[in-house]
């Protein structure tokens, strides 16, 4: 869709027109900028330009609003005062008029107090005189603040059309938010909720009545209604748990027409999401999983998005999800295509394995400075800030330290939550993917492990009196080891990362998804919860090297850093803390750089009880052997 903001020097064209940009996430473009010198000098001098003045100009203009619809759209200042002019401009369909219409006073004094402008106000005139006011389109009135006229023209877009553009299924929190997130962009959004009486009622209306700003939602609680209410082709985002999804499929399948969108924005296996995929391709519909990240923040304000499948799916709502994600930090949207079948939830699934790693790690750091140190939280809190600030920058960083500081009374809140991690499920599926396909992910199964040992509450509370706290007879220096605790941390993230993308890697290949890591990186540098400064390098480090513990500038830090960090490990370790995700990646390390490791020992057991047969170093690779070990 083109906008174009229109009406004589001095109406607000441009401020209006970068506010409803901003708000529809658009590119704006001011035809001011397009002017050629000699129009330009023309009217400093205080000289109206004429139609053949006009002529090249709105020539380019035209050129132009084609080019931008091909690419999504935008939105144009324009002063287009003549029917003549926007005939001319109207070179596609989609094009929106917005007018913004007042008295010569009001025009006038804006004009007197606008500095450094090629128009003087003295031009007012003869605009004035060549303006034909549109018989269509929005007219606005020019004495509302920029705010109320975005505000009024939203509004009137959405009335133009009574169909909605988008549909919602499933309003818990990251659906109402994604609905809200699309509504406040200017998207036109229908929201259905199941009805269960006493459980689930309403639920769309109560949406609605809590945010009465938003003139363009409907509820509904009736599933033909909703999907009738969509306009063609019909896209619809569902936003309920995995083990739903199928059953809704079934009641919604048969209310859609050829050429219609699915998108299942929940936590759904990959191998489920490719299987539906191919069930809705064979009716003619389109299957796109999605995964999204950032939590009820994230999907209000803007989200990281990874949509897999039929790229021709992807392609019908593309500029939706561009639309509600969070920005890089060039600007770009977070999100991109994946790749097909099942590849946004698989990439999504890998995600939410990398943050459970980094929220174990954290949690091991912590451990370490306030069990082992004796160091208070709003302490930790004020290393972790130091930290934040260095080099170790990160989204799950700070929120840590504001829950180190968050008191209830004269108590840390902390110390009064109960230490069982729950867990949703996808971290454990990530473990699973990577034993089937041999890829070692040492820190990420050590974290879902640690989760699983954690609800062992009472079995480990009955542990913990049976056995004597260790407590070696060393002395620690707290500030040589707080050193290398951040660069045993910084490491461990590092590690955590490769591991992750090394399983993204093999099923990449072994699929043929051919998927980008720096593309993945770069939509998980913002608006997402494993977002942080490593993931910002990550985006360069992916263009050059596929193996992250390779890359130049890792392998120095690394250099520097692996003394202090199996120091660290193996302090932790005598004092009794458990570092799961630490040791793991400290292993994981260990035997990547270990050039001849004790594997050999392994092959000859398995061929001395097995027959299972070895190959030799001095031999031509392919060439198997046996032995009889006996002998």
């Amino acid at each position: 869709m083109i906008y174009i903001v229109m009406g004589v020097t001095g109406s607000g064209k441009t401020t209006v027109g970068q506010k409803l940009a901003d708000r529809l996430r658009l590119p704006f473009y001011d035809a001011d900028d397009y002017h050629p010198q000699q129009s330009i000098d023309k009217m400093r001098q205080g000289i109206p330009l004429n139609d053949s003045d006009r002529a090249p100009w709105l020539a380019q203009l035209a050129s132009l609003i084609s080019t931008w619809n091909a690419s999504g759209g935008a939105v144009l200042a324009c002063s287009a005062l003549k029917e003549d002019y926007r005939k001319t401009l109207q070179v596609v369909p989609d094009i929106s008029w917005i007018y913004l219409d007042g008295s010569r006073d009001t025009i006038l004094k804006r004009l007197q107090a606008r500095q450094a402008h090629f128009m003087p106000p003295a031009m007012l005139e003869s605009q004035l005189e060549a303006l034909e006011k549109p018989a269509y389109g929005i007219h606005v009135n020019v004495a509302l603040s920029p705010e109320q006229i975005v505000r009024d023209v939203i509004s009137k877009l959405n009335h133009m059309n009574p169909h909605s553009e988008f549909g919602v299924i499933g309003l818990g929190v990251m659906g109402k938010s994604l609905a809200l997130n699309l509504a406040s962009r200017g998207v036109r959004v229908a929201m259905f909720n199941r009805h269960v009486p006493g459980k689930e009622e309403g639920i769309a209306e109560q949406v609605i009545a809590n945010n009465p700003s938003f003139t363009n939602i409907k509820g509904y609680d009736q599933l033909e209604e909703f999907v009738q209410s969509l306009e063609q082709p019909r896209k619809v985002l569902l936003m309920i748990y995995a083990g739903a999804i199928d059953a809704q499929l079934e009641a919604l399948i048969p209310l859609l027409e050829s050429g219609d969108v699915v998108i299942d924005g929940g936590n759904s296996y990959y191998k489920d999401t490719a299987r539906r995929t191919a069930l809705l391709s064979g009716k003619g519909l389109h299957f796109v999983g999605t995964g999204i990240s950032g939590g009820e923040e994230g999907a209000r304000k803007g989200p990281s998005i990874m949509p897999g499948g039929p790229r021709k799916g992807y392609e019908q709502i593309a500029k939706y999800l561009e639309l509600i994600a969070a920005r890089d930090s060039k600007g770009n949207p977070c999100t991109t295509y994946i790749g097909p079948e099942g590849a946004g939830h698989f990439v999504k699934m890998v995600h939410n394995g990398i943050e459970y790693a980094e929220m174990q790690a954290l949690a091991e750091v912590y451990s370490l400075l306030r069990h082992m140190l004796g160091i208070a939280p709003t302490d930790i809190a004020s290393i972790f800030k130091d930290w934040q600030k260095n080099g170790l920058g990160s989204y799950l960083l700070e929120i840590t330290i504001d829950i180190l500081q968050m008191k209830e009374g004269d108590d840390m809140l902390l110390d009064k939550i109960l230490d069982q991690a729950e867990q949703k499920g996808t971290g454990g599926w990530s473990a699973a993917v990577a034993l089937d396909y041999g890829v070692p992910y040492d820190t990420l199964s050590a974290a879902v492990m640690a989760r699983a040992l954690s609800a062992m509450k009472t079995e480990r509370v009955k542990a913990a009196g049976l056995y004597q706290k260790m407590n070696p007879n060393v002395t620690i220096d707290e500030s040589s080891f707080v050193n290398s605790l951040k660069q045993a941390y910084q490491v461990t993230r590092i590690i955590n990362h490769e591991i992750g993308f090394s399983l993204m890697r093999e099923v990449s290949v072994q699929l043929n998804w051919e998927l980008n890591f720096s593309e993945i990186a770069r939509i998980w540098t913002n608006g997402c919860i494993i977002r942080s400064e490593l993931m910002e390098e990550l985006v360069q480090i992916y263009q050059q090297d596929q193996h992250l513990l390779l890359a130049p500038p890792i392998v120095d830090r690394i250099r520097n850093a692996r003394q202090g960090f199996a120091s660290v490990v193996a302090l932790g370790l005598q004092y009794g803390i458990p570092l799961p995700v630490l040791s793991a990646a400290l292993n994981y390390f260990l035997g990547y750089s270990t050039a001849d490791s004790a594997a050999n020992l392994i092959q000859a057991q398995r061929d001395y009880f097995g027959a299972h047969t070895y190959q030799r170093k001095d031999k031509p690779a392919g060439e198997y052997f046996h032995t009889n070990w006996k002998d």
